[in-house]
């Protein structure tokens, strides 16, 4: 895999936790509990950020041990392979606790996107 497409992956965990804390940002538990369509949402997010964590290669992950490789990718798999046994208590926390600092780690190794070219009118 090429360093891009790493670049790739990485950019997409960090958009995409981004997306997931952003939904959660402002909600009580209360609120999460009674949102079906947040839980299943969430769940999702988490299932994609597991999954371009596994597309990184090893030598990747292994230069970046500051982000729980096996752990995220575990979460996916728990998602994906015993989904009728998600606990909607861990979606909570991976989303309240676990995401924010991913997100910090993160934008250490993945380069900002250049602003969009303005238009003269």
């Amino acid at each position: 895999m090429s360093k891009r497409d790493e670049q790739v992956y990485l950019g997409h965990m960090l958009d995409t936790a981004r997306k997931a804390v952003a939904k959660l940002r402002g909600k009580s538990r209360a609120e999460f509990d009674a949102d079906e369509n947040l839980r299943l949402s969430l769940t999702h997010l988490i299932q994609i950020i597991g999954e371009a964590a596994r597309q990184v290669s090893p030598q990747c992950a292994a230069d970046h041990p500051e982000i729980p490789w096996r752990g995220i990718i575990g979460m996916r798999h728990r998602v994906v392979h015993d989904y009728l046994h998600v606990e909607f208590e861990v979606v909570w926390n991976v989303v309240r606790s676990d995401l924010p600092p991913l997100i910090a780690a993160l934008e250490q190794i993945v380069p900002p996107e250049p602003p969009e070219p303005v238009e003269n009118a």
